[in-house]
């Protein structure tokens, strides 16, 4: 039986997210806005209340640095507002606007089209296995930092 190569499976994941993004940019190149900023964006619209960075950090897996950047982007073209946190003055919540509230239906287009080009051929097992075995992807990336450096070499 041939072993399987992990390399390549890694680099077909990071192609897997390249191309999603280009995509995405595509369909989106019109609206002035990235695939990462439509992200960022329906989560918003979806969630409807105000959130932090901190929060959309934790839910999006963004990096602050990245999220601060397309936050100031968002906010410079009128998609959200920043309101000081009434809890915390040292914290600002973020809501989407009037203006990506009339962007909400090309945004969630644009995510059916990628989503059904991307599982085209997939059955519902085979999506329930793609998403337990991506959860623990995850939850092994997020052991790696307390995982013993000799159980990590042995990759």
């Amino acid at each position: 039986m041939k072993s399987i190569d992990c390399a390549a499976l890694m680099r077909d994941t990071r192609q897997i997210g390249i191309r999603l993004g280009l995509d995405w940019g595509r369909a989106l190149a019109r609206e002035g806005i990235t695939g990462a900023q439509a992200q960022m964006l329906l989560h918003l619209l979806h969630r409807g209340d105000g959130i932090s960075l901190t929060a959309l950090h934790r839910d999006t897996g963004f990096s602050m640095a990245a999220l601060s950047g397309q936050l100031k982007s968002l906010r410079e073209q009128g998609y959200i507002r920043a309101e000081p946190c009434p809890e915390d003055d040292r914290r600002k919540l973020f809501y989407a606007t009037e203006k990506s509230r009339r962007l909400q239906e090309t945004l969630d287009a644009a995510l059916d089209r990628t989503k059904r080009q991307l599982y085209r051929g997939f059955s519902e097992e085979d999506l329930r296995t793609l998403e337990r075995l991506q959860k623990q992807m995850l939850q092994n990336l997020s052991d790696c930092g307390k995982a013993n450096p000799k159980e990590v070499s042995n990759l």
